[in-house]
């Protein structure tokens, strides 16, 4: 990088054995890590699929769809990422396949090669370099520095076909940056086997030697196990896969992945890349190294906070992939943050929403019955976003248990819309009410298709990315309690996906009924935004997606009045009284 420009660190953070073993959290925790040292760190996620982006994919398949800023449709890992880290991330720090690819023949229809031969080396091997290059000195954080890490996360398993062309250009970039700057972590798992419970480490040894044989030697082995070390482990680790024993970390189950950082912590893993990236050498200033330590005490008390006996707060969850958690992994997180920060451990009580319908009573009668006795002992329900028919009138009637019953109710995305067909039904007397995604020749169609919305490509064509939500100038707005969770701001930027929106036509019938919409879209005022239901414990629901803005020492608001609403502690906490004060007190000793 010339001009005596700032040359970025990288680590690299490659997966063995097994995919899902972990490796987001593992580049989570590392550079939350060189966070507490004071330093500016951003990351890159790898992901060697052919599809374009995220948002195509099923979150049955893929997991959750993590939406940014800018409206990119990403891997959930980003997410992990911008709530460890606390940084903004762009739609280019996912790299997919088909990407590269898209970016590379668009060169070669251009004409940009000169007529040379186009392959995956050298051309898609440098499109790789340089875009890794070029978004690792992009500023993410809020102090607008220019990186001193990127942590590359490469997604998939070192053997896969598909990862290879990224296994290549990350062999050739270790010497583009030089060693000083470059950093292999490799996760690998270390199974427990037979009925003695003996750790084998000859699959790390195999996923090494293949590591070893593409040209890439790990400066780390994360080891995943389901227990600590046993005797001798190490030390057989560090003989058959070249490394010092002071090299490799036991990465077992501990008592929440926020305590992951602490566990590597304790094992030394500072002072490795310390030593390995010269990390000593950067000039870091007294104020981010006191910022740093802040964040080291803060991170500490909320993983021991996490670790403790509190009292449990059960929110329901009803929605329509609740056999496979991972699709609402932004939710899962954001009740985390938002119960700890109010002293409270949540239990997530997971109510498929079609169970509760009326076919599933003849069908099922016990799925469906498990069902609404979930939902009845719940002190909270939530419906999160979602596309597609199935379940919808489940959510309905969770919809219309909230309301009914005073139970705290949070919709998000189609849990507005949801809560708002259930009201226009049962309140406004509108019988057929009901979305034109699900009903297209409606009678009363009260969440219809947005105008400007592409009905035929389906990635990336949604209203999608950060956008302004003002709080209404009526005296409900002005004394609503979302509002006072967001500090009393006028307004505020959140995250949205999504197709359709309430219809502007019915929403004074809606407000006149008691259903406010206190917030609406700061561009048109067309667009509602949040409502609010009058005369009820906490009734709140979003379009936008409030849990892609969480962090763990900064809940997100919404959320935050669901647990304190679930828990009773809402009145006092908006009359101004600390309720995190017991915790803390007892962190503190």
């Amino acid at each position: 990088m010339g001009n005596g420009a700032k040359q970025t660190k990288y680590i690299i953070v490659s997966g063995g054995v097994i995919s899902g073993i972990g490796k987001g959290i593992i580049a989570s925790s590392t550079g939350l890590l060189l966070k507490t040292l004071g330093l500016t760190v951003t990351s890159i996620k790898i992901d060697p699929y052919l599809n374009i982006d995220a948002g195509t994919l099923s979150p049955l398949d893929h997991g959750e769809v993590f939406v940014l800023d800018d409206g990119g449709e990403v891997d959930l890992d980003l997410g992990n990422y911008e709530r460890y880290l606390n940084v903004t991330l762009t739609r280019d720090n996912n790299i997919t396949t088909g990407k590269i690819y898209r970016e590379v023949i668009d060169k070669e229809r251009r004409g940009d090669y000169l007529g040379k031969t186009v392959q995956v080396v050298p051309h898609i091997t440098n499109a790789i370099q340089d875009w890794v290059e070029r978004v690792g000195s992009v500023p993410t954080s809020e102090n607008g520095r220019i990186p001193d890490v990127c942590i590359v996360e490469l997604g998939g398993t070192v053997g896969d076909i598909e990862s290879a062309p990224f296994i290549e250009a990350m062999r050739q970039f270790q010497f583009r940056v030089g060693h000083d700057n470059f950093c292999l972590i490799h996760v690998s798992l270390v199974p427990v086997v037979g009925a003695v419970g003996e750790q084998k480490t000859k699959p790390t040894q195999a996923s090494v030697r293949d590591l070893r044989g593409l040209g890439l030697s790990p400066d780390i082995l994360a080891c995943r196990s389901s227990i600590p070390f046993a005797e001798g482990i190490r030390e057989k680790l560090s003989m058959f896969c070249q490394v010092t024993p002071s090299q490799v970390f036991s990465v077992h189950d501990c008592e929440s992945l926020y305590h992951v950082p602490i566990l590597l912590q304790q094992q030394g893993i500072i002072d490795v890349l310390n030593e390995r990236l010269k990390l000593s050498a950067l000039d870091i200033s007294s104020e981010k190294r006191a910022e740093g330590d802040r964040l080291w005490v803060q991170w500490r008390e909320f993983a021991r906070r996490r670790a403790r006996d509190l009292d449990e707060t059960i929110i329901a969850v009803v929605g329509k992939y609740t056999y496979l958690t991972d699709s609402y992994i932004s939710v899962v997180k954001a009740l985390e943050h938002a119960s700890l920060n109010v002293n409270r451990k949540v239990k997530i009580s997971w109510v498929e929403a079609s169970d509760l319908e009326e076919a599933t009573k003849h069908k099922d009668p016990l799925k469906y019955h498990e069902a609404w006795q979930q939902l009845c002992a719940a002190h909270g329900i939530l419906v999160p976003g979602g596309f597609g028919e199935r379940g919808v009138e489940g959510k309905v009637l969770a919809a219309k248990w909230a309301r009914e019953h005073s139970i705290p109710y949070l919709g998000i995305c189609l849990g507005l819309q949801v809560a708002v067909i259930e009201f226009a039904r049962n309140i406004c007397a509108m019988p057929n009410a009901h979305s034109a995604e699900f009903r297209e020749s409606c009678e009363e169609p009260v969440v219809v298709f947005m105008p400007e919305i592409d009905r035929t490509t389906m990635g990336g064509t949604m209203r999608l990315g950060s956008r302004p939500t003002k709080f209404q100038d009526s005296e409900f707005a002005r004394a609503s309690k979302i509002k006072k969770l967001y500090g009393g701001a006028d307004e505020v930027h959140e995250r949205h996906r999504h197709r359709y929106e309430v219809n502007p036509e019915k929403v004074k019938e809606l407000e006149t009924k008691g259903l406010h919409f206190v917030g609406r879209d700061a561009e048109t005022g067309e667009r509602m935004e949040i409502l609010e239901l009058a005369d009820h414990p906490y009734y709140v629901a979003v379009q936008y997606h409030p849990e892609y803005l969480t962090r763990p020492l900064n809940p997100s608001p919404p959320f935050l009045g669901l647990l304190l609403a679930a828990s009773g502690q809402l009145d006092a906490y908006l009359a101004g009284q600390d309720v995190t004060h017991e915790v803390d007190t007892k962190l503190k000793m």
